[in-house]
């Protein structure tokens, strides 16, 4: 049953209060942020207050990986040798990039934790294939905001000048099978921009949207959820295929379509991620979800 990633929000790893509030948010993924989110000054003191709630708060059942900073900068080896072994991270996020050997590096000091990568840059974009053929990758992030930045291209609201490196990570995902997920919506009071956005990455084919407000948090995971259309849709494709086979025939029609073999490998796998959602939702909703409105803090 594949693990859902409809949410995935940041939280600064140097905001204690974020941090606590954080355990009762209904995300189905957490990134403790050390990298950008965290000014030069508190970078030291950030990784240890992150290491110590991540070691009393149990944020189970949500994902909980840990972007570091690089190791181009002063704290990117001291980052990940932090939490290579600690219990209460499970995937270490690595930024900006560019090829395989960015995560070698990270992997050297890491121990076994897996990793994941932003993808964030050109030269990520054009290696994105090898990048996701890294045996410790297990997810991808789409940094969409320095990813424009380095393009120098215009924001509209159709992505277009992004969809050449989202198409291309897609697919390097997809052949691979890495999760991911899609970049952030910046204007986190825009709930109808938001939601457009998310249903623009949901049917390109991303796991999920990483979100930089709670108040995004309650849309996304609407929105990368299947449908109760879908889960009926699938539900009965599959009977029509198996009444279909009892009959001794290779394929059934379904509402005038066609449903062959390949359609109730789709339907299995709608089934499946509607189950693995509502045990996640279960397992978050025992720790008292907040719902957190727009415009709070």
């Amino acid at each position: 049953m594949t693990r859902p990633y409809r949410s995935v929000l940041y939280i600064p790893g140097s905001k204690e209060r974020a941090l606590e509030k954080a355990r009762g948010l209904a995300a189905d993924a957490i990134i403790f942020d050390l990298e950008d989110a965290v000014a030069p000054e508190e970078k030291v003191a950030a990784r240890a207050t992150l290491a110590r709630f991540l070691a009393e708060v149990d944020y189970a059942p949500r994902a909980r990986i840990v972007r570091i900073n690089g190791f181009d900068t002063d704290w990117g080896r001291a980052d990940a040798a932090a939490f290579a072994a600690h219990p209460g991270v499970e995937a270490i996020l690595v930024p900006k990039v560019n090829g395989p050997a960015d995560l070698d590096a990270v992997a050297a000091v890491a121990g076994e934790k897996p990793l994941w990568a932003m993808m964030e840059t050109a030269a990520g974009m054009l290696n994105a294939a090898a990048i996701a053929a890294h045996t410790r990758l297990a997810g991808m992030v789409m940094g969409t905001n320095d990813l424009a930045k380095e393009l120098g291209c215009r924001s509209r609201a159709d992505r277009m000048p992004l969809m050449a490196g989202l198409g291309m990570c897609l697919l390097a995902a997809r052949a691979h099978g890495r999760v991911i997920v899609d970049g952030v919506f910046n204007a986190f009071r825009d709930e109808a921009g938001l939601a457009a956005e998310c249903a623009q990455g949901r049917d390109m084919g991303f796991d999920g949207k990483t979100l930089i407000h709670p108040a995004q948090v309650e849309i996304a995971n609407a929105a990368f959820a299947p449908s109760e259309a879908e889960v009926d849709l699938a539900r009965r494709q599959i009977a029509a295929f198996n009444a279909a086979q009892a009959q001794g025939q290779g394929v059934a029609v379904l509402d005038g379509r066609i449903v062959e073999n390949l359609h109730v490998v789709s339907a299995q796998a709608v089934l499946a991620r509607a189950e693995a959602i509502r045990l996640l939702e279960a397992g978050v909703q025992a720790f008292g979800v907040q719902r957190i409105a727009v415009g709070a803090e």
